[in-house]
């Protein structure tokens, strides 16, 4: 079991954020403000938290920007360094494009969610059980915004199920993995996170992890206000 503090963090904080325009005509998503700091800050101070001190940002779409307000990452208590990308390459592009600067073993989490968890649970398990990779997931509900109808084979309505609840484990953008996955994604190609992981799959143990815990997904304006309408109703709790 390798030690949380030797592990390293990749944060993918590429993206060109097009479903949050305006907000990232001028700075990436990663660094949209929740609360009083940006979201790549939120990150960052949450694996210093579970004990993981070195960090690779991987950088495309306005990455000056981050670069220039975390610097080598002293402030925080961690070393920043970073990938930079000219292009869009996708989720698990970016993450091929930060291999150079990875050891072994490391965490992957996307730029764009604030997560609460227990990431040593995660990095323990995945040593456990020898696994290539290993994918947190959170219970997740939401209700359809239409009903369902069920009909036997003269057409003859048997159910209507108005506005379900469906309900299940969903990927939340945090992984623990080995080195060895990066394998599996094509080196300066638009690539995929689920394509990787397909073909991931077909080599090695690929688990999920039912996590308790919260995390907020910030991927266009509607989730980036509701975000900040939280974080103000927690911190009025607070205080």
């Amino acid at each position: 079991m390798q030690k949380s503090s030797r592990i390293q963090a990749v944060i993918l904080a590429g993206g060109l954020g097009t479903r949050l325009r305006p907000y990232t005509l001028l700075l990436p998503k990663p660094m949209l403000p929740v609360g009083p700091r940006p979201i790549l800050e939120h990150i960052i101070l949450w694996l210093k938290k579970n004990d993981i001190n070195e960090v690779v940002v991987t950088t495309g779409y306005l990455g000056k920007t981050i670069q220039e307000y975390f610097g080598g990452g002293k402030d925080w208590g961690v070393r920043i360094s970073y990938a930079a990308s000219p292009h869009p390459l996708g989720i698990a592009g970016q993450l091929k494009s930060a291999e150079s600067k990875l050891r072994g073993r490391f965490v992957c989490v996307y730029g764009d969610a604030i997560l609460e968890m227990d990431l040593k649970k995660l990095m323990q398990f995945h040593g456990t059980h020898s696994a290539l990779a290993t994918i947190a997931l959170m219970k997740y509900s939401t209700n359809l915004k239409y009903g369902f109808l069920e009909t036997n084979q003269d057409g003859l309505i048997t159910e209507w199920r108005e506005k379900p609840v469906i309900s299940g484990y969903i990927n939340v953008g945090c992984y623990v993995m080995e080195k060895t996955f990066l394998r599996f994604i094509p080196p300066n190609q638009m690539y995929g996170m689920r394509e990787a992981f397909e073909e991931a799959m077909k080599h090695g143990k690929v688990y999920g992890l039912r996590m308790g815990g919260r995390f907020t997904d910030i991927g266009d304006t509607k989730s980036y206000r509701e975000a900040n309408d939280e974080f103000t109703k927690r911190m009025g709790r607070l205080l």
